[in-house]
């Protein structure tokens, strides 16, 4: 599997015309101002993916900026991002995709779906690590999208992968998908929904703003409602043992990628005020060695 290469930042302004190469030189000049940002590790793709994702507000990137960096130094789903052993499990598990077709409104589905039934193989942190190595490669590889589309099949879910859900790293990937993740999340899927599915939306909806209720789809199973929203035979036509190793391999392939990827964290001794603490973004709780504040 060969080593991807970044979207060229030259293409990415052709193509957006909304993304002008002042404006992200003005930040890019903001962030080499914020001495406990890691400014010299920030590229400019990173900083287009942000402001494109933000809608071209200059003040909200910076917000986003502050907050997706701060995040990721953080939460554990972020740290050691190598392919190890329980990563292979993650991955043999389940299916991690971002699909080459797109959704009927021109949205880039990311499809998912369960592949081991055994409930005592399901690590949520561990997936959801998965998850977001899959998004950061493929937003370096793919740069700006119009939309993504996450696709959730939920086929072999039983209640059994339901009570190993971690609640605490649920509303730590909600807030960070809703608040810090460089995406346009347009659409929201759970297909061929279980009759229990109600246990699940009870746990997550919680950590859920209005925004995502909104696109939140559940599509029961035995039902053809997903195809109001993409042709849904594109998401079954490839081997899906072929694609899970195809994206497994991927990740292996561009581990300097990752490597690189761990220099984008945040010096809170640097922080202009003090250091910033977990309790203040999550009340109640309290931990000294991981900081964080949304001013």
């Amino acid at each position: 599997m060969a080593v991807v290469t970044g979207m060229s930042v030259d293409k990415e302004y052709e193509k957006l015309d909304n993304v002008k190469r002042e404006d992200v030189r003005k930040l890019i000049e903001w962030l080499s101002e914020q001495a406990h940002l890691p400014h010299q590790h920030i590229s400019e793709l990173d900083v287009i993916l942000a402001y494109h994702s933000c809608a071209c507000d200059m003040d909200v990137t910076k917000r986003v900026i502050d907050v997706n960096y701060t995040l990721k130094t953080l939460f554990m789903f972020y740290q050691d991002r190598k392919i190890d052993d329980r990563l292979e499990l993650a991955f043999e598990t389940w299916l991690i995709y971002p699909l080459k077709t797109v959704t009927k409104k021109g949205f880039r589905p990311i499809y998912c779906e369960l592949l081991d039934a055994d409930p005592k193989k399901f690590v949520y942190g561990d997936v959801i690590k998965a998850f977001l190595m899959v998004m950061d490669l493929w937003q370096y590889e793919e740069g700006t999208v119009p939309g993504v589309a996450i696709i959730v099949n939920l086929d072999r879910v039983s209640m059994g992968h339901i009570s190993r859900v971690n609640l605490t790293v649920a509303q730590q990937f909600f807030y960070f998908l809703q608040e810090a993740m460089f995406v346009c999340l347009k659409e929201f899927h759970f297909i061929n929904a279980p009759v229990f599915v109600d246990k699940l939306l009870s746990m997550v909806k919680p950590f859920m703003k209005d925004e995502l209720l909104d696109i939140l789809k559940v599509h029961q199973a035995d039902t053809n409602t997903l195809e109001e929203f993409i042709t849904t035979e594109d998401l079954f036509k490839e081997n899906k043992k072929n694609l899970k190793d195809e994206i497994c391999n991927k990740l292996k392939a561009n581990h300097k990628f990752f490597e690189e990827e761990a220099l984008k964290r945040v010096d809170e001794t640097k922080r202009p005020g003090g250091p910033k603490f977990l309790s203040s973004f999550f009340p109640g709780v309290e931990d000294s060695f991981k900081k964080l504040e949304i001013d």
